[in-house]
């Protein structure tokens, strides 16, 4: 099973199982890591704002651009945000890094 690596917002990294087709939003509530996601994943606010780790971020499916439009409201906004919901796991992100917002970035 594919592996995900939540950076929490204490900066201490939590490696969790990552079933294929959740979202990283859906993951972090199966793990109980604090991410919101208000909107239930319908693409509606940004409380599911992650920050991927750079040398994974052009491996993503490209934003759409209601996403675009959600991040816009998203808190501690970085170059390789995205939101939670918008990224369903598959066996080529395994090892996937993402940090919680307002987490100290272990590779700034």
């Amino acid at each position: 099973m594919p592996k995900i690596t939540f950076i929490e917002k204490n900066g201490e990294p939590r490696e969790v199982d990552a079933p294929n087709g959740l979202s990283i939003m859906e993951i972090s509530h199966k793990h109980g890591i604090d991410i919101e996601g208000a909107c239930g994943g319908c693409l509606a606010c940004a409380t599911c704002h992650v920050i991927v780790k750079p040398e994974w971020f052009d491996r993503l499916p490209e934003k759409l651009e209601g996403e675009e439009d959600m991040l816009d409201l998203a808190f501690d906004l970085k170059k390789t945000s995205r939101l939670g919901c918008q990224i369903l796991m598959n066996e080529e992100l395994d090892g996937l890094v993402v940090a919680l917002p307002g987490a100290k970035l272990p590779w700034a």
